[in-house]
């Protein structure tokens, strides 16, 4: 049964990755729908599926990935998360991944803040300098908060300096590779890799699963933003957020 719940929440990580809508607080509350008890490895595989994700961004923008504009933008971009994700990493793992209450709130939030920001958002296309990108970053550090989502934080700081809706996707997904790798091998690391080989066995069926369905979800948002924007986003995230509350209240 556990190879079956791997390939749910490895669909659920590549499906919700790139999305404005906080793949991490889907897989906790995916973890605690199938039942299955929080324990270090299932925070881990939580993080390291993450990777499959990642991956399918990086094969997706390979080209684009290793120009050296861009590696500069994301370095700068990346820096904040890495220090405070550094920093704060016991808090992180240990506070704000076992807080429901915390993840509630922040995608609820997240959806109000995404929607008075997309309300307001004139698109200028205004380029990426090293600077914004460094403010991206920032906005992106929000996401060691479970609940944020990492997408929604450099959308929200995209739309917040006119950056057009495709270049800030596009920014994102970039940015995601250095960021979930980093925290993926840094907290595999933390563990020592004291995994059985069955529960490898899961990390890899979880991490496959997560790189088709990240594929599939990069190519499909792609498409979206090319028409619509990012308000029914900003609505799921207020949905969802008062129901997770209200279960909370139960």
């Amino acid at each position: 049964m556990q190879y079956f719940q791997a390939i749910i929440l490895g669909a659920l990580e590549g499906l919700t990755e790139f999305l404005p809508v906080s793949s991490t607080a889907h897989l906790i509350w995916g973890v605690k729908l199938l039942g299955l008890q929080s324990s270090e490895f299932w925070k881990s595989f939580e993080i390291f599926i993450q990777l499959g994700a990642v991956l399918a961004v990086f094969i997706f923008y390979f080209k684009k990935i290793w120009q050296l504009e861009n590696i500069k933008k994301l370095f700068v971009a990346f820096l904040p998360t890495a220090i405070i994700g550094y920093l704060l990493y016991g808090i992180i793992k240990n506070v704000f991944f076992d807080s429901y209450l915390i993840i509630a709130w922040a995608l609820l939030i997240g959806g109000v803040i995404m929607f008075i920001f997309e309300s307001k958002h004139q698109a200028k296309e205004k380029e990426i300098t090293l600077a914004k990108a460094f403010l991206i970053g920032v906005f992106q550090a929000l996401a060691v908060i479970p609940g944020v989502s990492r997408s929604a934080a450099t959308i929200i700081g995209g739309l917040s300096l006119e950056i057009g809706r495709k270049d800030i996707v596009e920014f994102s997904f970039l940015l995601a590779v250095p960021t979930i790798v980093a925290a993926s091998l840094f907290d595999l690391k933390s563990t020592g890799f004291h995994f059985s080989s069955n529960e490898f066995i899961i990390l890899a069926i979880g991490l496959i699963v997560s790189f088709i369905v990240a594929w599939l979800a990069i190519k499909a948002f792609l498409k979206y933003i090319q028409k619509y924007d990012f308000k029914p986003f900003a609505w799921y995230r207020i949905a969802i957020g008062l129901i997770f509350l209200l279960i909370l209240n139960l």
